[in-house]
C-alpha cells in the first residue's frame, strides 16, 4: 500500500518552482508520493519536476480531466480527435514526470451535460477513444485508471459497476477503475458490494471526504471502506483528494464557498495519519 495526496489542494502547476519547499514537507510528514494534476505545461516541465521529486524520495501518479472543447464523447470528429491528442499529451508529460498511473475523468467531458443519460453512440465513441490512448500509454507502460464521477459532474459513468463494464469493453490490460469514496458515497448504495463485483478492475483510490476536506472527520462509509478493499487484496496507492480555496477556478467548480479545514498542511498530516491508521487496521 502506498499512501499519496493529490496537490490540487494547492495548485494545478505543480511544476513551478516555489511548490519544491511543500514537496520536501509531504516528504517528512511520511507520504510516499504525490498526484500531479496535468492540466498545463509541457513534457520538460514534467520532466524537471519527476527529477526534483525523485531525488525527495517521492513517487508519483498523474491525474487529467477532459472538457467540452476536447471531449472524447462529442458527436464531432475532429473535437474528439482533439481529445485523443490531449490525452498523448498527458501521457506524454506523465511519462516525463515518471508517473506510471494516470487516473482521472478523461472518458467524457466533465460539467458537460445533455440533459438525459449516455447514448450508444457516446458510449462507442468514448470506448473507441480509451482504446487508442490506452494502446498509446502502453508504448509508455502506463497504466490508466477511469474514475466514475457523481451524477452533478458527469453522466456517462456515474458507479463502480458501470466504470467496470466500460473497462471490460475496452479491454485492455493497462485500464482500470478509479474508485473515488466522495462519488460512490453518492452514487452507491452498497460500498462493500460495490468494491468487491469490481475487485479485478480497480487499480487506484482517491480517498476523499464526502465534503472534499479532511478524511475522517465527515460521513463517508470508512470502516466499511477500508475492510472492503483489504478484503480484495488491494494494495495500490490511497491517495487523498481534497479541495479548498487555494485556487479561484477549481474552488468555483467543486462548489467550495467555506473553509473545509484549518489549513492545507494539517489536512494532509491529519488525512495521512487517518489513511495509516485504518488501512493497517483493515
Amino acid at each position: 500500500m502506498q499512501f499519496g495526496i493529490n496537490l490540487l489542494l494547492w495548485t494545478d502547476t505543480p511544476y513551478a518552482p516555489e511548490f519544491l519547499p511543500l514537496y520536501e514537507r509531504l516528504k517528512k510528514m511520511g507520504y510516499d508520493g504525490v498526484e500531479l494534476p496535468m492540466f498545463s505545461g509541457n513534457p520538460e516541465d514534467y520532466r524537471k519536476l519527476g527529477e526534483r521529486l525523485r531525488d525527495l524520495g517521492l513517487e508519483r501518479t498523474a491525474t487529467v480531466i477532459r472538457n467540452e472543447d476536447d471531449d472524447p464523447i462529442s458527436p464531432d470528429p475532429a473535437v474528439r480527435q482533439t481529445a485523443l491528442q490531449a490525452m498523448k499529451h498527458a501521457v506524454d508529460c506523465a511519462d516525463a514526470a515518471g508517473a506510471a498511473l494516470v487516473g482521472g475523468p478523461f472518458y467524457a467531458a466533465i460539467g458537460k451535460f445533455s440533459g438525459a443519460p449516455p447514448t450508444t453512440d457516446e458510449w462507442n465513441h468514448s470506448v473507441d477513444y480509451m482504446r487508442q490512448a490506452a494502446d498509446y500509454a502502453q508504448n509508455a507502460n502506463i497504466h490508466l485508471s477511469l474514475e466514475f464521477l457523481n451524477r452533478f459532474e458527469i453522466y456517462l459513468l456515474n458507479c463502480t459497476a458501470d466504470t467496470a463494464r466500460f473497462v471490460r469493453e475496452v479491454d485492455r490490460p493497462n485500464v482500470g477503475v478509479h474508485y473515488d469514496t466522495f462519488h460512490a458515497n453518492l452514487e452507491e448504495k452498497n460500498v462493500t458490494r460495490a468494491i468487491q463485483d469490481a475487485a479485478s478492475a480497480i487499480t487506484h483510490v482517491h480517498i476523499s471526504e464526502n465534503d472534499r476536506g479532511t478524511p475522517g472527520q465527515g460521513q463517508v462509509r470508512w470502516q466499511e471502506t477500508f475492510a472492503a478493499l483489504a478484503a480484495i487484496g488491494y494494495d495500490g496507492w490511497l491517495t487523498i483528494e481534497a479541495f479548498g480555496q487555494a485556487l479561484p477556478g477549481l474552488a468555483a467548480a467543486t462548489k467550495i464557498w467555506r473553509p473545509l479545514f484549518e489549513s492545507e498542511e494539517k489536512l494532509a498530516a491529519d488525512g495521512l495519519a487517518f489513511m495509516r491508521q485504518h488501512a493497517g487496521g483493515a
